[in-house]
């Protein structure tokens, strides 16, 4: 960990919702003028698009499982480097997983390359100066015999639906978006299972703040619903794993965020529409004290 170069990691699996706190962080950074390096966790994947699915076939050949969730999938090594690297220096080397055709043209432009959706582009150097680095993506706080990316993080949060509604989630978007059967959606949860209990789920005991979405309607089999649960009809429970650490004002924030209300002595529930709301309030002090830090 780093006063100097603080590195924060929003940590959820795939359709968990992360983009929305990095949208909270995104205000927070603009407002404050913080200069953040971001990552994204699919740039530490080890195969490309191809190259993954020659692998997949590989490992159902032999019986074994393969998945973005785990180990044999990423390069935590290198994650845990590239952390290790900018908590100490302030610097470190970076690439981008290309998702789309749209993401392509303009990195293809900018780099000067000619790849193609699916593909990594060169490591290049983070830009110099940068206040903290934000990671977002499956594996911020992943803890494994041989790399432990935890130990270097400053401020860690998990985005952490509870599992049925982050089923419906992605069977959603990868339908909706991506075109995928039902099938072959069902098909790759189940693959993923041992490797989402074995590398996500520990994750989150080991995070400073967790939000976990609550639908409040009935999500009990996921996989015939016909959408996802808006956010009115959810609650999301808030948990702060030391809150005397983060000097978490709890009156303030139950009379800032209206109709929220204390379950724990370090949990509060907040309605599902309020959400980008809570994490703005609650994160913006925090990363406040974490730039005063790194003047002292």
């Amino acid at each position: 960990m780093s006063k100097k170069h603080p590195i924060v990691a929003v940590t959820g699996s795939s359709g968990a919702g992360t983009t929305t706190v990095k949208r909270a962080f995104e205000h927070i950074f603009y407002r404050d003028g913080i200069s953040a390096a971001v990552i994204e966790g699919d740039s530490f994947h080890r195969y490309g698009r191809v190259e993954m699915k020659a692998e997949m076939a590989k490992a159902a050949e032999n019986h074994t499982n393969l998945s973005h969730f785990g180990p044999e999938a990423n390069r935590f090594d290198l994650l845990a480097k590239l952390f290790q690297d900018y908590g100490e220096t302030g610097t470190g080397e970076k690439r981008y997983y290309i998702h789309s055709s749209d993401e392509a043209a303009e990195l293809n432009a900018r780099l000067g390359t000619n790849l193609a959706p699916g593909e990594f582009t060169p490591w290049e150097t983070l830009p110099s100066n940068t206040d903290l680095l934000f990671y977002e993506g499956l594996h911020g706080l992943v803890v494994t015999e041989e790399d432990n990316v935890a130990q270097h993080v400053d401020l860690g949060v998990g985005v952490v639906p509870i599992v049925n509604l982050e089923w419906i989630q992605k069977i959603q978007r990868d339908n909706m978006e991506r075109g995928y059967s039902a099938e072959a959606i069902v098909d790759t949860i189940m693959r993923r299972m041992p490797d989402y209990i074995r590398h996500i789920t520990p994750q989150f005991s080991l995070t400073d703040i967790n939000f976990q979405r609550v639908p409040t309607v009935d999500t009990s089999n996921p996989f015939i619903a016909r959408d996802i649960p808006a956010p009115d009809e959810s609650f999301v429970i808030i948990r702060f794993k030391d809150p005397e650490k983060l000097h978490v004002d709890f009156p303030y924030l139950l009379a800032m965020i209206h109709d929220s209300f204390m379950s724990r002595r370090n949990s509060m529930v907040v309605p599902g529409g309020k959400m980008g709301f809570a994490m703005e309030v609650i994160l913006q002090p925090i990363i406040e004290r974490m730039m005063e830090a790194r003047r002292v």
